[in-house]
């Protein structure tokens, strides 16, 4: 505990990936106070068609209750 999902826009490079990640899991540990090796961080990578109903539609517009930095867009409105 805590595992964190990030979820991309296919085709980032590896190192980048890695590097996002161990990031992430820096500030997981000085913000929640855990310790490193309690953290686990693990990337979902999205075709940018696909982002709208399997991303965006599930996970911050159905889940607004849980969601604490929310987007400045939707893909839904024109």
């Amino acid at each position: 505990m805590p595992h964190v999902i990030i979820k991309l826009y296919r085709g980032r490079p590896e190192e980048q990936k890695k590097q996002l990640a161990d990031e992430v899991a820096r500030a997981v540990v000085s913000v929640a106070g855990c310790q490193e090796k309690s953290v686990s961080v693990a990337i979902e990578e999205f075709d940018p068609s696909d982002w709208p109903e399997k991303v965006y539609r599930p996970d911050i517009l159905e889940n607004t209750g849980t969601l604490y930095k929310k987007p400045g867009y939707n893909p839904f409105e024109a």
